[in-house]
């Protein structure tokens, strides 16, 4: 046993974390419900069969926040996220009165960012000056594209003049907006992305997330892949041509898919990169809970009906576990090195509890290879590094046992 206690003492990675304080805390609050599945979306979404549950879901999730509360006492919130699903299907004093439900039960930060991502279909977009008014301070819109075809493609319920009307509307109603892009789409080109980019940047957006379409797996793509779609070398050229467009028109690439105007990034994702905390409620949603021994993650019952009934009992969450020590450190570079600017180092430290000796080997390999740049204490990734993300995280893989 005291052989055992040394070799923890000697090895950073052995033994337990010792966070000296606690990450920023955000809230995401998720609304599980759409008008339509899209054949590509892997979220937790469910088709809007009848009537909308509205107010048995909020009630839900109150109850749902109140039996998370003891893990949360004397920690504010920094940022909210309504996502989904499709949020703007819920009606704007629901959102109201839930945002008064939270302020009472967890203080929210002055200033803080509430964001809520909305469908440019005509009936959510007749309400983003009430969503505005209920306290909601930014909106994301998923237009995906603003191209007839490529909408039908991938299934939206929305055509480019909807698109086109709901950004107006955002950017009347809100001082800061989002808009969602998907490019490589099937039969996509070169000009076809440049026409999207145009659309989307005649809007002045104040930011721009971009996102490559993506197989993924117990989808309706996965099984029935759309013909035409763009190779890895077209793709590739597509991203060029997006960073070109984008920096073109005063958007800074500040994350792998992220674009902003100066004072314009999402505060909620910026904590989700730096390895901040977050409670996640609703049907579904995740949570990453730091305390001062360990590092505590949460998953929410999936199908909503189910969801609602567990969380009146006390018992939304599904499952949990403490994240193993060994895993924190990828954990941690899966988010932070995402961010254009990467990190200070001692932010690892910080957020993982952990000895900066644990990464000493791999951040050694990075280095060498070219894929991160280090300058004092800033951590960066190169523009190689960037191409090549994910053989950089995999670096700080725990090693294989066996």
């Amino acid at each position: 046993m005291a052989e055992a206690a040394g070799a923890a003492a000697r090895d950073p990675v052995a033994g337990p974390i010792q966070l000296a304080t606690l990450p920023p805390l955000s809230l995401y609050v998720h609304l599980p419900w759409c008008l339509r599945k899209c054949p590509y979306c892997d979220f937790n979404s469910h088709e809007l069969r009848g009537e909308l549950q509205e107010a048995a879901y909020l009630a839900a999730l109150v109850a749902d926040l109140e039996a998370a509360l003891p893990q949360l006492w004397g920690r504010r919130v920094g940022s909210v996220f309504f996502g989904g699903g499709t949020p703007s299907l819920f009606s704007p004093a629901g959102i109201e009165r839930l945002l008064a439900d939270v302020r009472a039960r967890l203080p929210l930060l002055p200033g803080a960012e509430v964001t809520l991502e909305a469908n440019p279909g005509t009936f959510e977009r007749e309400r983003f000056r009430a969503y505005r008014a209920a306290g909601v301070t930014r909106l994301s819109i998923g237009v995906q594209s603003f191209d007839d075809g490529a909408l039908r493609a991938l299934g939206r319920v929305h055509d480019a003049a909807q698109a086109c009307a709901a950004v107006a509307e955002a950017a009347a109603a809100f001082d800061t907006f989002n808009l969602d892009l998907m490019y490589a789409l099937p039969g996509q080109d070169l000009a076809a992305l440049a026409a999207d980019l145009d659309a989307a940047l005649a809007f002045a957006p104040p930011h721009l997330s971009i996102y490559h379409l993506s197989l993924e797996p117990n989808t309706v793509f996965a099984t029935r892949a759309p013909p035409g779609l763009p190779d890895d070398d077209l793709a590739s050229d597509m991203l060029d041509l997006i960073a070109a467009r984008t920096a073109a028109a005063g958007l800074q690439r500040y994350e792998v898919s992220a674009f902003a105007r100066a004072g314009h990034r999402c505060a909620h994702n910026l904590n989700y990169w730096r390895f901040g905390d977050y409670l996640g409620l609703g049907a579904g949603a995740h949570s990453k809970l730091s305390f001062p021994d360990r590092i505590l993650r949460q998953v929410r019952w999936r199908e909503p009906a189910a969801y609602m009934r567990q969380a009146q009992q006390g018992r939304a969450v599904s499952g949990e576990h403490a994240v193993p020590v060994a895993e924190l450190p990828f954990e941690f570079m899966l988010n932070a090195l995402r961010l254009a600017e990467g990190f200070e180092l001692p932010l690892l430290a910080e957020r993982t509890g952990l000895d900066l000796r644990v990464v000493d080997e791999a951040l050694a390999q990075a280095l060498a290879r070219g894929w991160l740049q280090r300058e004092g204490p800033q951590l960066r990734p190169t523009p190689r590094g960037f191409d090549f993300l994910s053989d950089v995280q995999q670096l700080f893989l725990p090693p294989r046992v066996g």
